[in-house]
């Protein structure tokens, strides 16, 4: 698909907090432009190996999970995406993020889940636009997910949307996140 450069500078996060933090998975843009660029581009001599989870993505992600972009609203596979179970992943990474239960339709045009996997997700505070947001990114990676907003009058446990880019995330139907129990 391709990207609306208007829609991702209304949209997007130039915020450059990220860039301070460290995470558990620590890449350049050059090995991640190598991990999210899609294998016809990388392979242009040679057969591509088999699949690699990990490896499959592609540049809409990059733009999106590393230089903080914004696909266009209800362009996403899982803005209508509804699963009973499952485990919404990091495209980046794999690490687990959403659990399919969180999710709810908010008529934003992004996948909205009111609450992340403990742990999962990292807020930081976002004054990019001449407003304060708070962007969410994938703590294990710090891939960009999108933003929360609070306060809105959902009728869900938290009263919070995490509005999250679809090309961000994998889906996983089973759960892949241990129970703490």
């Amino acid at each position: 698909m391709p990207s609306i450069p208007i829609l991702g500078s209304l949209f997007g996060s130039s915020s450059n907090n990220t860039e301070k933090m460290s995470f558990p998975v620590d890449k350049s843009d050059q090995e991640w432009r190598a991990v999210l660029s899609p294998r016809k581009f990388r392979h242009h001599h040679h057969p591509p190996p088999p699949p690699h989870p990990l490896t499959c993505l592609t540049l809409e992600q990059f733009r999106i999970l590393r230089q903080k972009g914004t696909e266009a609203p209800g362009s996403g596979t899982y803005d209508k995406h509804y699963p009973d179970k499952g485990v919404y992943t990091c495209a980046g990474c794999d690490a687990p993020l959403y659990k399919a239960d969180t999710k709810f339709k908010s008529g934003c045009g992004w996948p909205a889940y009111f609450d992340s996997i403990p742990g999962a997700v990292k807020r930081i505070e976002d004054s990019t636009l001449g407003m304060v947001r708070t962007e969410i990114v994938c703590a294990n990676c710090g891939g960009h997910l999108g933003h929360v907003f609070k306060g809105e009058g959902f009728p869900t446990p938290t009263d919070e949307r995490h509005c999250v880019n679809s090309v961000s995330l994998k889906f996983s139907p089973e759960d892949k996140v241990e129970s703490k129990a």
